[in-house]
């Protein structure tokens, strides 16, 4: 295990250390774009050195290419893992901040395994156990950082298959965010199904 690693295990050997066995990282992806849903994923990673993951990181800092391959071994390695999303249509509805929210809360409660501790970026969740949210979690702790991967890799491939049936936007290259080429298509063509009508009112009609 590299030092780098090692200190992103200081608030999960400090909850192990008052009894916590399983702990859970809780991470969010997809808050910013005009479209697509929330992803969120709730990860419980084992905290035995040889099963450590040296190179998780807060996902926005690492390269396509090296998520995927660490997704595939986290969701390996997990203890427990769950994936959920939001639809455009429900963050609509009752905003980004409270879709974000709901999304985490259905990852912790749809574990498998039930978590005694969790550990989440930066919002506050409800939880039959101790819940820690951590300012930039994503890159301050091993299993926010290893959820905020397992969410990125799981939506970009969303936000692919969404290209094939969407092209006029280039959801594969931007994600659903809002670069000049998707909001001059939007104004050109007019929003599709999974925009998110809240996010586009200042460029459609």
């Amino acid at each position: 295990m590299t030092d780098k690693t090692r200190e992103k295990l200081v608030y999960e050997y400090e909850l192990a250390e008052k009894g916590a066995k399983y702990i859970a990282g809780v991470d969010e992806v997809g808050r910013g774009p005009l479209a697509g849903p929330v992803v969120c994923c709730a990860v419980i990673m084992p905290l035995d050195e040889d099963y450590i993951i040296d190179g998780v990181d807060d996902s926005k800092k690492v390269s396509e290419k090296k998520r995927k391959v660490l997704a595939e071994e986290i969701k390996k390695r997990a203890i427990a893992y769950k994936i959920c999303r939001i639809e455009p249509e429900e963050i609509d509805e009752i905003n980004i901040l409270q879709a974000t929210i709901k999304c985490m809360q259905e990852c912790v409660d749809g574990l498998s395994v039930k978590p005694d501790a969790v550990l989440v970026d930066a919002v506050n969740i409800k939880a039959d156990c101790k819940v820690v949210p951590i300012i930039k979690g994503d890159a301050k702790s091993y299993t926010i950082g290893a959820a905020s991967i397992v969410a990125k890799v799981y939506r970009d491939a969303l936000m692919e298959e969404y290209d094939k049936v969407y092209p006029d936007y280039d959801f594969k290259s931007n994600k659903g965010y809002g670069t000049k080429k998707h909001i001059d298509a939007i104004k050109e063509v007019g929003a599709c199904p999974i925009h998110r009508k809240t996010f586009i009112k200042n460029f459609s009609d």
